[in-house]
């Protein structure tokens, strides 16, 4: 870190960050500072929420089954009719709960948290998608049967003579794309940030959609009551999004007042960013959360992006450390001190408050290291973990000193796997041989998406309990 550099934290901050801040995570490690506790997981929300899901579910299909008479239905186009104002209520029901998915609802994550979320997120996409575009074409045929004309002057007659259809068309037309660029093979070629901000016409999308179900659907028109309930549903889920996406950001941004004050290297394309804010002991985080970062710098103020903490904070300073991977983290390493930051979370389960039983496995994955070294933190004295870090070179273990020597604060050991995953192998045999005691540990793994999920079926194999083994995947 540069003199400059140095001068301009000691203003923004007071003491010299590369002495009170860098070089203490290690012992300071030792004492851990007291903080708020995050709110414990009731696990009753997931069960009431998919009882609520699955009541509502009933109640939609239940218009869309009922929003014609038998008299329309037997009619010329009436079937098509029918099935079209049916996909169209269920797909609409789908995207409002793919939207609550992806809100964060605090009590909801806290209880499955946040990767859970999104693979529940992303597994729903789909559906409310080809719902809604069958939605469109059941209609347009059934208006066409009823008015013996063609398909193409259907659409138009449907697209131009009726209210707010058009707005609906396009918003189904943005659905259509986002899902098109969701696919893995697509996604896979495109910038985090250009299929970020693309997602983020889904909310415009459901907009223009809104309104032209309420005046043209059957179920609605002449039942204000039905109409009342499905505007109220549609208005608490936007109030869901803008508390949890947005106010409840803002309002600790507000609070806690982040700043850069460090930038520095810990492995090749690894960088740790040193932030000291106010109050840090009320952030009610825990070991092994994730938190998405916005710094407000040149090109990076208009996105946010998940960054563990990879050390509980030490008010008043917390530290996240990130892999350059992408144009956003490689950007992190050329963050300057001072520049303010925006922040949303802390999210996940990847926490000792989900531990069932009194000792772990911690396995990580390279960038992984960070939610494996703040959740040995959080771990008591006894828990004995048994710490595995993995990396295809030697100098690619960033933080391991820090970790071995939490590991060993807690009872455990620290073994360090180098080499390619196919020559250096982590299959049932190996693990047995360094844990031998597995099927009595809770286990935690995090880095990429394919270690998880090969862990995840061995550690089946081996007889640990599904709700034993935690899961924190880091893909782009």
């Amino acid at each position: 870190m540069s003199s400059t550099a140095i001068r301009r934290a000691r203003r923004e901050g007071g003491a010299n960050p590369a002495r009170s801040s860098r070089a203490s995570w290690g012992a300071a490690a030792q004492r851990p500072a007291a903080r708020r506790a995050p709110t414990p997981p009731n696990p009753l929300v997931p069960r009431l929420a998919l009882v609520a899901a699955l009541g509502g579910f009933a109640w939609v299909v239940a218009l869309g089954l009922t929003s014609l008479p038998p008299a329309e239905v037997a009619a010329r186009g009436g079937e098509a009719l029918l099935a079209g104002t049916a996909t169209g209520l269920v797909g609409t029901y789908l995207a409002m709960l793919m939207v609550l998915l992806a809100s964060r609802l605090p009590a909801m994550e806290r209880a499955v948290g946040f990767d859970r979320l999104l693979r529940w997120h992303r597994l729903l996409a789909p559906w409310p998608i080809l719902l809604l575009v069958a939605h469109a074409v059941l209609v347009t045929v059934g208006e066409a049967q009823a008015a013996k004309s063609g398909f193409g002057a259907a659409v138009r007659s449907v697209v131009l003579d009726y209210p707010d259809v058009l707005a609906a068309t396009v918003g189904l037309a943005i659905m259509v794309v986002i899902g098109v660029v969701s696919v893995r093979a697509i996604r896979r070629r495109l910038r985090r940030e250009t299929w970020w901000a693309l997602h983020l016409y889904l909310y415009l999308a459901l907009a223009l959609s809104f309104a032209h179900a309420v005046v043209l659907g059957p179920n609605f028109v002449g039942h204000p009551v039905t109409q009342a309930v499905w505007a109220a549903v549609w208005a608490a889920t936007a109030g869901v999004v803008l508390v949890s996406r947005f106010g409840l950001p803002l309002a600790r941004s507000l609070r806690h007042q982040l700043r850069v004050v460090e930038v520095h290297e810990e492995a090749p394309d690894v960088t740790s960013v040193v932030l000291r804010g106010r109050r840090l002991d009320r952030l009610p985080v825990a070991g092994g959360q994730v938190v998405l970062w916005r710094f407000l710098a040149r090109g990076l103020w208009w996105q946010a992006h998940p960054y563990t903490l990879s050390a509980l904070p030490r008010p008043p300073y917390l530290r996240i450390t990130v892999r350059a991977v992408g144009d956003h983290s490689a950007a992190v390493a050329r963050l300057r001190p001072g520049t303010p930051v925006v922040f949303e979370g802390p999210y996940g389960a990847f926490t000792a408050e989900h531990r069932r039983r009194p000792r772990v496995l911690l396995v990580a994955g390279g960038i992984g290291v960070t939610a494996v070294r703040s959740l040995l933190e959080d771990l008591p004295p006894g828990s004995e973990p048994v710490v595995l870090l993995r990396a295809r070179r030697a100098e690619d273990l960033a933080l391991a000193d820090e970790v071995e020597s939490l590991a060993a604060r807690a009872g455990g050991r620290v073994h360090r796997l180098v080499g390619p995953r196919d020559r250096v192998r982590l299959d049932r045999g190996a693990l047995l041989r360094l844990v031998p005691d597995l099927g009595q540990r809770d286990v935690y793994v995090s880095g990429p998406p394919s270690l998880v999920a090969e862990l995840r079926r061995t550690c089946r194999r081996l007889g640990v309990p599904g709700a034993s083994f935690h899961g924190e995947a880091y893909a782009l």
